[in-house]
């Protein structure tokens, strides 16, 4: 019996199973250990986790993955999980990267990717990360995620590069006014939060807008030119997990044909492509 976990900043899927066989779905709240201290992990654990296993889920196999997970806060994970499940004989804690490449690849090389406020990749040699070129955060790189999409979009409005239109129409849907903006990017905290969640307006509003699929396609190129090309494996297909991935499939494919590589599979979740991975293990 072996406990999977894809834990976020904002839920945590946990997947029980027996056999090979699903035994519990949960979710509960996110458990990034960068973001929530080790009481808040510990009271998710035992208050939201434990009840809603099966009895006789006392002392699973545990494999975490999950977002925040350094070398330093997987010592922190690893040892909440085994307070909280003291008869576990075997507790594997590694970055939500790591999760989504074994769900993405399985047991085959492969590039995985992450797009999401954030963006990350790696080349994955079938077991493990071989080699992660560094996402660098909205300012420094994230190219293809939806904080950096956000602080496009934001920009060329702001200097009046956009149509009028269009502009008009970001306007009327945000409710924000140009001060907002910079007070919300300058002065407020998590930044790269607000603007990835000016996104959606090119999610919406992309297949009528040309200018606005245009710059999605951009900022994807810049993702496999910047992100993807330093691996030199434009032989391997290169996969993705997360809701802003899944929702710009033919942008991601078009901006992919356009830099020399092919996409292979699109998920918005690893959860399925993780049961597989144990499951064959």
């Amino acid at each position: 019996m072996y406990l999977i976990a894809d834990g976020g900043a904002t839920k945590t899927d946990w997947t029980l199973i027996d056999n090979k066989q699903l035994t519990a779905r949960i979710y509960t709240l996110g458990m990034n250990p960068f973001q929530a201290s080790e009481d808040i992990i510990e009271k998710i654990v035992r208050e939201e986790l434990i009840p809603q296993l099966p009895a006789e889920a006392t002392c699973p196999d545990i494999y975490f993955y999950g977002a925040g997970c350094t070398p330093e806060k997987c010592i922190v994970m690893k040892d909440i999980l085994q307070a909280a499940f003291p008869g576990s004989k075997h507790i594997f804690v590694s970055t939500d990267l790591l999760g989504s490449a074994r769900g993405l690849c399985g047991h085959r090389p492969g590039i995985a990717c992450i797009l999401g406020t954030g963006s990350n990749s790696c080349y994955y040699d079938g077991e493990n990360i071989a080699e992660n070129t560094p996402s660098l955060g909205y300012i420094l790189g994230d190219e293809g995620s939806g904080a950096v999409i956000g602080k496009t979009l934001v920009a060329d409005i702001l200097k009046g590069i956009m149509p009028e239109h269009i502009t008009k129409m970001f306007y009327d849907e945000v409710g924000l006014t140009k001060a907002d903006f910079l007070d919300k990017v300058y002065r407020q905290p998590m930044p790269s939060r607000f603007l990835a969640s000016m996104a959606p307006f090119v999610t919406r509003h992309k297949d009528e807008e040309p200018l606005l699929k245009e710059l999605a396609v951009k900022n994807f190129r810049l993702f496999f030119s910047r992100c993807i090309a330093p691996y030199k494996r434009p032989e391997l297909k290169v996969n993705f997990v997360g809701g802003l991935a899944f929702s710009y499939e033919q942008e991601l494919k078009e901006a992919a044909r356009m830099e020399g590589f092919e996409v292979g599979d699109i998920v918005k979740e690893p959860m399925e492509g993780l049961i597989r991975y144990h499951n064959d293990a």
